[in-house]
């Protein structure tokens, strides 16, 4: 995704847009054919699986916060059920197969230039697979709430300080 500062030339003709207020902010215009660049949000899913009194994490491996944990989660792609993707990430990144049950919360706000602007955090439990960390993750472990390792996104510590 593309921010407005991003945003140099119009991609309807290539004339090298202006910066001008419209609808309330300032964005890319073309001056040329009146093309206006609205910057699509990226939106991410989550999986809380929770078994036995204990929360499955993934360790990062990439940069930002490299070697801290946080829930199996990754960008949807267009097209893609939110639900079956935070599945997807969830098998990627651990080996283990989910079924999810229910939407927990929906976490507005951007942490990093890479991150999501939203995340959608569903429950989900485990049908098979074999606990595995793959994909973007070095380590995948089940944690008590009352123990759990450093964090890495407002949005895992969000979820984990509430009770479901």
């Amino acid at each position: 995704m593309s921010r407005s500062s991003d945003v140099h030339f119009c991609p309807r003709c290539g004339a090298a847009v202006t910066n001008e207020e419209r609808f309330g902010k300032v964005r890319p215009v073309c001056p040329q054919c009146g093309w206006i660049h609205f910057a699509d949000p990226k939106v991410a899913a989550a999986v809380l699986v929770e078994q036995d009194g204990r929360v499955l994490l993934v360790r990062r491996v990439n940069e930002p916060f490299r070697g801290l944990w946080t829930l199996p989660a990754g960008f949807i792609n267009s097209g893609e059920d939110p639900a079956e993707a935070a599945a997807r990430e969830c098998l990627e990144e651990t080996g283990l197969s989910v079924r999810v049950t229910r939407v927990l919360e929906v976490v507005a706000g951007r942490e990093h230039e890479r991150g999501a602007d939203f995340i959608i955090v569903y429950e989900a439990e485990v049908l098979d697979g074999i606990l595995t960390p793959a994909d973007d993750a070095d380590a995948v472990e089940w944690f008590t709430r009352g123990q759990l390792p450093p964090l890495a996104f407002r949005a895992t510590q969000i979820i984990l300080n509430k009770s479901f």
